[in-house]
C-alpha cells in the first residue's frame, strides 16, 4: 500500500476515481439536503400555503350566507388577528366596501361590474402580488363577496424559495464539481512537470568540473526515485572523475621520474660516444659510432619533449612573458639551424621583413616552439628538401615539402613535440594551424 501510495499513477487514478463517485454519491446526497430543508416547518409561523388560504376563506364566506353585519364583522375581526399580515374588507350587494381592514386600504367606496371584473382579472395569476382571493358569501352571489389579500414574501418561506432556485444551484453545484476536477488535475500535472523543469535545470547546469549537481529528493514517487538514479549517476561521475585524475596525476609522476631518471645513463652513453670518436676505429666502427650518436640525441629529444609535456599539463612549466621583437628572435632560431638545413642541401627560403614585430611571449618557451617545428622537418621532410619562413600580415608561416602528416614515418616521438608546441603556444595565447598534404606541410602562427 505504501509503494502504491508513492506511485504518481495511483494518485491520479484516485483522482479520477473520487471525481467519476461524486456523481452518483452528491446527487443523491444534494437532493436529500434540498429535501430536508424545503420540509421542515417554519418556526415564525407566518408563511402561509396559498391552498389552504383560499379553502378557509371559502368555507367561512359560505357560513356567513344569511349571516347578520354584526356577525360578518366579528369573523372577518377574527381572521384579522390571526392573519394580521393580511388585507381583508367585503362589497355588500349594494357594491359598498365595508368591513375594511386596515382602515387606509385604497380600494373604492363603491364598486361597479366593469371594476370588479376588471379587478378580478388584474389579480388573478400564480405570481400576482399580493395574493389575492374572492369569495362570494353565501350561496348567493346576491349577497356580495369578500376579499382577502396577502403580500407574497409572507405566502413563500425561505425554504420554499430555495426549492424555486433547485433548477439553478443544482447544476451550479454539478458545474462547480467539474470544475473543482480541472483544478485539482491542473494543480496535480502542474506539481509534476515543476519537478521536471527542475531536474532538466540540474541535467544542463553542469559545475565548475563539468558535472551536475546532485539534486534534493522529497517524495519517493517515480519522479522522486528518477530523483535518486540521477543522483547515483552524478556520484558515479564524480568518483570516476577522482579516479582519473587521481591516475593522470600518477601517470605524470612517473612519466617526470622516468625522464629524469633517464637523462643520466644517456648523459653516461654521450659521454662514452663521444671517448670513442678521439679513437682510431675503421670505417664500419665510425659508421656505428654515429649511429649511437644520432640515436642518443633523438632519445634526449623525446625524453625533453616528454619532460616538457608533463610540466606544461600539470602547469609547472616556467612561463615569463615579455614584449619581444619576434622577428629577431625568429633569425636568431632559424641561424643555428641553417647548417644543418644546408648540409642536407635544402632549398632554403627566408623571408622576414627588417622591421620589428612586437608579440608578448616568453621567449625561451617561443624559441624551443620554433626548435621542435624545425627539428620536425629535420627528421620527417627531409626527402623534400626545402624549408621557408616567411611572415605575412604578421603571421609566422614555416612549409616544407616533405611527405606530410599523414604519411608512415619510422621516425617516432613527433606526437609528442607538436603536442609540446601546441600547450606552449595555448599558454601565449597564440593562434596556431598545420595544413599538411602529400605535397608537404604548412604551420601558421598568428596571435589571438
Amino acid at each position: 500500500m505504501k509503494k502504491l501510495g508513492n506511485s504518481l499513477l495511483a494518485q491520479y487514478l484516485l483522482i479520477i476515481l473520487l471525481a467519476t463517485m461524486i456523481m452518483p454519491i452528491g446527487v443523491p446526497l444534494l437532493s436529500i439536503v434540498f429535501y430536508n430543508i424545503t420540509h421542515q416547518e417554519d418556526s415564525s409561523g407566518r408563511h402561509y400555503n396559498g391552498t389552504d388560504l383560499e379553502e378557509m376563506w371559502h368555507e367561512t364566506a359560505k357560513e356567513l350566507g344569511d349571516a347578520s353585519e354584526e356577525q360578518i364583522h366579528s369573523k372577518l375581526t377574527e381572521l384579522k388577528n390571526i392573519y394580521q399580515e393580511a388585507s381583508m374588507y367585503r362589497v355588500d350587494k349594494a357594491g359598498q366596501t365595508r368591513e375594511k381592514s386596515p382602515k387606509s386600504l385604497s380600494v373604492p367606496d363603491t364598486w361597479s361590474v366593469p371594476y370588479a371584473i376588471d379587478f378580478m382579472k388584474k389579480n388573478r395569476g400564480y405570481k400576482i402580488d399580493p395574493f389575492t382571493v374572492v369569495a362570494f358569501i353565501g350561496n348567493k352571489q346576491e349577497e356580495g363577496f369578500m376579499v382577502l389579500q396577502i403580500p407574497r414574501t409572507d405566502m413563500v418561506s425561505p425554504s420554499n424559495l430555495l426549492l424555486e432556485q433547485y433548477d439553478y444551484i443544482f447544476p451550479f453545484a454539478l458545474l462547480s464539481i467539474f470544475v473543482l476536477f480541472m483544478l485539482i488535475s491542473s494543480l496535480f500535472f502542474y506539481r509534476i512537470r515543476k519537478r521536471l523543469l527542475h531536474l532538466q535545470e540540474a541535467m544542463v547546469a553542469p559545475e565548475a568540473n563539468g558535472i551536475p549537481s546532485t539534486i534534493e529528493v522529497t517524495k519517493q514517487d517515480e519522479i522522486g526515485r528518477l530523483g535518486q538514479s540521477f543522483n547515483r549517476m552524478i556520484q558515479e561521475l564524480e568518483t570516476g572523475r577522482k579516479r582519473e585524475k587521481e591516475e593522470e596525476g600518477l601517470r605524470k609522476e612517473l612519466i617526470a621520474n622516468l625522464s629524469h631518471d633517464l637523462r643520466t645513463p644517456l648523459t653516461t652513453i654521450r659521454g662514452h660516444a663521444y671517448r670513442l670518436k678521439k679513437e682510431p676505429l675503421s670505417v664500419t666502427g665510425q659508421e656505428s659510432l654515429d649511429f649511437i650518436d644520432e640515436k642518443v640525441n633523438y632519445m634526449g629529444e623525446l625524453i625533453e619533449n616528454l619532460l616538457s609535456y608533463t610540466l606544461l599539463t600539470t602547469g609547472k612549466y616556467p612561463f615569463h612573458p615579455e614584449k619581444v621583437d619576434i622577428i629577431r628572435l625568429i633569425r636568431t632560431s632559424f641561424a643555428e639551424w641553417y647548417p644543418v638545413f644546408e648540409n642536407l642541401h635544402f632549398d632554403i627560403q627566408l623571408e622576414i621583413p627588417e622591421k620589428q614585430l612586437m608579440w608578448e611571449v616568453d621567449p625561451q618557451m617561443f624559441r624551443r616552439v620554433l626548435d621542435n617545428l624545425f627539428q620536425n622537418i629535420y627528421r620527417h621532410a627531409k626527402s623534400g628538401q626545402f624549408v621557408a619562413v616567411r611572415i605575412e600580415n604578421e603571421t609566422i608561416v614555416i612549409e616544407d615539402h616533405g611527405p606530410g602528416m599523414k604519411a608512415k614515418s619510422s621516425k617516432k616521438g613527433v606526437g609528442v613535440g607538436l603536442s609540446v608546441v601546441s600547450l606552449m603556444l595555448k599558454e601565449m595565447q597564440l593562434d596556431w594551424d598545420i595544413e599538411t598534404s602529400e605535397e608537404g606541410t604548412m604551420m601558421i602562427i598568428q596571435q589571438a
